[in-house]
């Protein structure tokens, strides 16, 4: 079995999405009590967040490079930024070190066309949401990419750093969601990408009138049939 690598703490209670099912596939392709080799550097989350608003994000880069390349001198054979919005710099990570970064727009641009969709919705940060990064990297799978209106996308946004990357879920915030959601369908979009890792914490299929597409469950899933294929 391959070791994969988690850069973490983006937040740390969306790393635990990633672990835990890292760790379910693993065992249930395996069996028994089987687990994935894997290896996780958690950072401090103020550390990053001050950065990115104070958009400073050379710095981000240089800290994210730093914990990648510590992964994988202790051997990890692939790596993971467990974030949407921090995978702004995966490329200057894949650039800095020896082996693949899997990044997140591409587990879930595979997802996507395979189960044959073109227009989608995004929730996520505002960075995220508005930001060329991520949408323009959807693009280049054959994607068109549909954002909340911009009233819309400030209160997912504070949503998001206010209540989720603390642990807070509320009901009202849920409610507001799923309302989001319904526009974006009315606007076309076949599917909602779940386009911050804590936003799963939050909305589930439950809760949207069309397909929800957790950004980060789909991530670790490819992450894990990596680790597999060794």
């Amino acid at each position: 079995m391959r070791t994969i690598g988690l850069i973490g703490g983006l937040s740390w209670e969306s790393t635990v999405i990633y672990y835990q099912i890292i760790n379910q596939r693993v065992r249930e392709r395996l069996g028994g009590s089987h687990s994935a080799n894997s290896l996780i550097w958690s950072v401090d989350y103020t550390t990053v967040e001050d950065l990115i608003f104070a958009d400073r994000w050379d710095e981000v880069s240089t800290l994210l490079t730093g914990a990648g390349g510590k992964l994988a001198d202790l051997g990890a054979g692939l790596l993971l930024i467990c974030s949407n919005t921090f995978s702004r710099v995966g490329d200057d990570v894949e650039r800095a070190v020896s082996v693949p970064v899997l990044h997140i727009t591409d587990a879930l641009g595979a997802e996507i066309r395979a189960r044959g969709m073109r227009r989608v919705g995004l929730l996520g940060t505002r960075f995220t949401m508005e930001q060329p990064f991520y949408r323009d990297r959807l693009a280049a799978h054959g994607l068109d990419v549909v954002v909340p209106r911009r009233e819309q996308r400030e209160l997912v946004h504070r949503v998001i750093f206010d209540e989720l990357v603390r642990g807070v879920l509320r009901e009202s915030s849920r409610d507001a969601y799923a309302r989001i959601i319904d526009d974006l369908a009315d606007d076309g979009a076949e599917a909602v990408i779940l386009g911050c890792t804590e936003i799963e914490l939050l909305v589930g299929e439950k809760d949207s009138a069309i397909p929800v597409l957790p950004s980060a469950r789909l991530h670790a899933e490819a992450a894990a049939a990596f680790a597999l294929a060794g």
